[in-house]
C-alpha cells in the first residue's frame, strides 16, 4: 500500500448525491454534495468524485463503497426489466393472490400493488415436491422448453424461476435454470432457492421476481459506475452497501440486487452509532433527515435490530401489508415521508399536511429557483431564519427568499395564517410527524426512550433534531462532524457481510441435528467463499448463527442466538434456554409447558469491521466568534440569534441557545433553553437545560 491511503464513499439520495473522501492518516474528510441527476445518477456520482479528489491521486484510493436507492426507486416507479416467471403448475397466480389477510379491514376498495410480471408472462410447468422435498411429480423438461418459447416471444429481459418447496430440494429449479440458460443465454435468471431459500411461497416468489426485475438495470448501472471510476484513475475495489448493514462486492450485488433495497439509508444508522458511541452514548435514536425522506432506528451498544419482513412499493406508503413483500434482511428502520423537499398541502380531508410527496431534486423546493412552486419544508425553514440563503452548501447554491415566500403564501391563504405563522406550522407539523412515527416505533418494541440520545444526520436532520427530541422527551442531541453527509460516511463503516437462510420446521425435542448441522455447514461454506471473493482473508472471517423460533401454534417467530460448532444432544437444552431468554426479554413472560419449534436457520458471514481513526483533532475553544446575527422565529418567539461557523468552534466551546451553527453540509439549530458544547471527538452535544 502506498504512503497515502484514502477511502471513497458515495451515497445517492432522492435530492442530493453525497461523496466523502477520508484520509486514513489524518481522518480528514473531504466532502461534495451535488444534486442527483435523473435518469442516470452515475453522472452526479462522477461529478462529486471529481470535486472531492481536488489534487488527491486517484491511485491513493484503496477502497470505494457505494450506497444507492436505485433498486427501491426502480421497484416503486416500475422501471425494471420486462420479466417472466416460470412457476409450478397451479401457482402462476401466487403473485396476485398473495395473502388472505387484508392490510386494512375497513377499506372496501382495498388496493394491492400490481405484480411485477404480467399474467401472460407467468408460465406454468409440471413439477411438484412434497413439503419435505420428496418428488411428487418429476420436472417436465418439455414444459420448460415451451415456457422459454413463450417468454422469448414476449420479449423478456429477465426470468424468475420459483417452484413449490424448492427451498427444501432445489433439484428441479437447478435443472430448469440449465435449460433456460441454454435456450435464452442473454437474459438474467434468478432462482428462488438462491435468492430466498425459505418457506412462504408468496413471499419467496415475490422476492425472486423482484430480484430478476432489477437485475439487468443494476448490472448496467454498476458497470457504468465502475468504468467511470476507472476513467478517473480509481482502480480500488468497489463495494456495495447492503440493506443488512454490511457490504459486498459488485459481483455479489449483481447476483442479488434485491439485497440493496435499503442500501443508502443504512449508512446513516451506522454513522449515528459510531459517533454516539465515541461520545459515550450507548442507547441512541439514529435520526437521518435528507431532502426526500427521514429514517429512524433504535440502537443499543452499537447494534441494530434486523427484520426479514420488509416491503417496498407500498400502495399506501405507511400501511404495512400494502407493498411487495421481500424476504431479505433489512435494518429495522422506520421511514417517514418527511424531508427538506416534502410538500405542504391540503389532505383529502381538507386538513393541512406535509408529505409524503416530495419536490425531489428536480425541480426541488421553490427556494432553489429551479421552477418549483409548491411550498416545502426547506422553504419554511428558510423563511423562519434557520437557513442562510447565501450559505447553503457553503455558498455553492444561493436560495431565493422571494420564491420561498411566494410558495408559502399559497399555503398561508389555505390555512388562514400569515406567511411566517404558516411557515412555522409547516416546520412544527413535520416535526410532529417524525416524532410520532418514532414514538410508535419504540412503543411497538417495548422501548422507553427515556435515557436515549438522538443522533442527527442528513442535510435537514440537525435543523429539526431538537424539535423532534423535545416531542419525544429526549433531552440530548448529538450532531456529528459532517452530519449532512452522515450516510455517506457511514458506508465506510460497513464490513463485508452476507446473510443466508434455510427453512427446516421442527420442534426442538424432535430436532434432526445432523440435518441442521449440514444446513449450517453449507451456508457457512457458501458465505466464506463469497466474503473471500471481496478480498477478505480466511483468518478474518466471522460467523454468527441464529434461528427463528416460536411456540407451536404461534404465527410469528423471534430471532434466537445459536452457538457455533456442531449441534449435539446437549444442544437441545441450550436452544431452549436461548429461546426462553430472548422471548422473556421481548414479552416479559414465558408460556410454560408449550413446546418450542424452529422455522428458519440463519447464518451471517462477515469480514472485519473497517478501522476508522478519529477525525482530525478538534482545536481548543479559542476561535468561537460570532459570524453574524439574524432574526429567527422559534416556537418560544422571535429572537435575535447569533450565527456561528462550525469549523471555528473548538473543543470545549459552549453556546447558549438560541443559536445557529452553520457548516457546508448542514445547519444546526439550537433553540432557547438548550445549551451546546463541543466534545473532544468533535461532536456537538446539545442538552436541554431543564432536563
Amino acid at each position: 500500500m502506498s504512503e497515502e491511503a484514502y477511502t471513497l464513499a458515495i451515497d445517492i439520495g432522492g435530492t442530493f448525491t453525497d461523496v466523502v473522501l477520508r484520509d486514513h492518516a489524518s481522518g480528514i474528510l473531504s466532502v461534495a454534495k451535488v444534486l442527483t441527476q435523473s435518469p442516470d445518477p452515475s453522472v452526479s456520482v462522477l461529478k462529486g468524485v471529481k470535486e472531492v479528489l481536488n489534487g488527491v491521486s486517484p491511485g491513493a484510493i484503496v477502497r470505494a463503497v457505494h450506497g444507492t436507492t436505485l433498486v427501491t426507486n426502480a421497484l416503486i416507479e416500475r422501471r425494471g426489466a420486462k420479466t417472466g416467471l416460470i412457476a409450478t403448475a397451479g401457482f402462476r397466480d401466487a403473485l396476485e393472490i398473495g395473502r388472505e389477510g387484508r392490510y386494512d379491514i375497513y377499506d372496501l376498495f382495498l388496493k394491492l400493488p400490481e405484480p411485477l410480471v404480467e399474467r401472460r408472462l407467468r408460465v406454468e410447468v409440471r413439477e411438484r415436491l412434497y413439503a419435505r422435498g420428496e418428488v411428487m411429480t418429476p420436472l417436465n423438461e418439455d414444459d420448460v422448453v415451451k415456457a422459454c418459447e413463450v417468454l422469448r416471444e414476449g420479449g423478456v429481459d429477465a426470468v424468475a424461476i420459483a417452484f413449490l418447496h424448492a427451498y427444501v430440494n432445489p433439484d428441479h429449479e437447478r435443472r430448469a435454470e440449465e435449460i433456460v440458460r441454454s435456450l435464452m443465454p442473454d437474459v438474467g435468471i434468478s432462482v428462488s432457492h438462491r435468492v430466498a431459500a425459505e418457506l412462504r411461497e408468496f413471499e419467496r416468489t415475490s422476492t425472486t421476481v423482484a430480484n430478476a426485475y432489477v437485475q439487468p438495470m443494476v448490472e448496467k448501472y454498476l458497470a457504468r459506475l465502475e468504468d467511470g471510476l476507472k476513467v478517473l484513475g480509481i482502480l480500488a475495489p468497489l463495494h456495495i452497501m447492503l440493506s443488512n448493514g454490511g457490504s459486498c462486492s459488485v459481483q455479489t450485488a449483481v447476483r442479488f440486487p434485491v439485497r440493496l433495497v435499503e442500501s443508502g439509508p443504512c449508512g446513516g444508522a451506522l454513522a449515528a452509532a459510531h459517533y454516539g458511541n465515541r461520545s459515550g452514548y450507548r442507547q441512541i435514536l439514529a435520526f437521518d433527515m435528507g431532502g426526500t425522506t427521514a429514517k429512524a432506528i433504535l440502537s443499543e451498544n452499537g447494534s441494530f435490530p434486523i427484520t426479514t419482513e420488509s416491503e417496498v412499493a407500498r400502495v399506501y406508503r405507511f400501511k404495512r401489508g400494502s407493498g411487495l413483500p421481500l424476504l431479505v434482511p433489512v435494518l429495522d428502520m422506520i421511514e417517514i415521508g418527511a424531508g427538506g423537499g416534502s410538500i405542504a398541502h391540503a389532505s383529502e380531508l381538507g386538513l393541512p399536511t406535509v408529505g409524503p410527496q416530495s419536490a425531489g431534486a428536480d425541480p426541488g423546493p421553490a427556494c432553489y429557483a429551479r421552477g418549483g412552486q409548491l411550498p416545502t419544508v426547506t422553504d419554511a425553514d428558510l423563511l423562519l431564519g434557520y437557513l442562510n440563503a447565501g450559505y447553503f452548501l457553503g455558498g455553492q447554491m444561493e436560495l431565493s427568499v422571494d420564491c420561498a415566500a411566494d410558495a408559502v403564501d399559497e399555503f398561508a391563504r389555505f390555512t388562514g395564517l400569515d406567511r411566517v405563522r404558516a411557515a412555522q406550522g409547516i416546520h412544527d407539523l413535520v416535526n410532529e410527524n417524525m416524532a410520532n412515527a418514532a414514538r410508535v416505533h419504540a412503543a411497538e418494541r417495548g422501548i422507553d426512550l427515556n435515557g436515549y440520545a438522538l443522533v442527527a444526520t442528513g442535510g435537514a436532520g440537525p435543523v429539526h433534531a431538537c424539535g423532534v427530541a423535545m416531542r419525544l422527551g429526549i433531552d440530548r442531541v448529538i450532531v456529528p462532524p459532517a452530519a449532512g453527509v452522515g450516510s455517506a460516511f457511514g458506508l465506510m463503516l460497513a464490513p463485508i457481510a452476507f446473510d443466508y437462510v434455510r427453512s427446516l420446521v421442527s420442534r426442538i425435542a424432535a430436532l434432526d441435528r445432523e440435518v441442521v448441522n449440514k444446513l449450517y455447514g453449507e451456508m457457512e461454506d457458501e458465505g466464506r467463499a463469497l466474503v473471500r471473493e471481496a478480498g477478505i482473508d480466511d483468518s478474518e472471517i466471522r460467523v454468527v448463527r441464529t434461528a427463528d423460533m416460536r411456540y407451536v401454534g404461534q404465527g410469528h417467530e423471534i430471532s434466537v442466538p445459536v452457538p457455533l460448532g456442531k449441534l449435539t444432544e446437549s444442544s437441545d437444552g441450550t436452544l431452549q434456554a436461548a429461546f426462553d431468554a430472548s422471548y422473556k426479554k421481548l414479552y416479559g413472560r414465558l408460556c410454560e409447558g408449550v413446546p418450542v419449534e424452529a422455522i428458519h436457520w440463519r447464518v451471517t458471514v462477515s469480514g472485519p469491521e473497517p478501522e476508522i481513526c478519529d477525525v482530525a483533532s478538534v482545536g481548543d475553544a479559542g476561535g468561537q466568534g460570532v459570524e453574524g446575527q439574524r432574526e429567527v422565529l422559534f416556537s418560544e418567539g422571535k429572537y435575535g440569534t447569533a450565527v456561528y461557523r462550525r469549523d471555528k468552534l473548538g473543543k470545549g466551546a459552549v453556546l447558549q441557545g438560541p443559536a445557529i451553527v452553520e457548516e457546508v453540509e448542514s445547519t444546526t439549530v439550537l433553540p432557547p433553553g438548550w445549551v451546546l458544547h463541543v466534545d473532544d471527538t468533535g461532536n456537538l452535544i446539545l442538552i436541554r437545560e431543564d432536563a
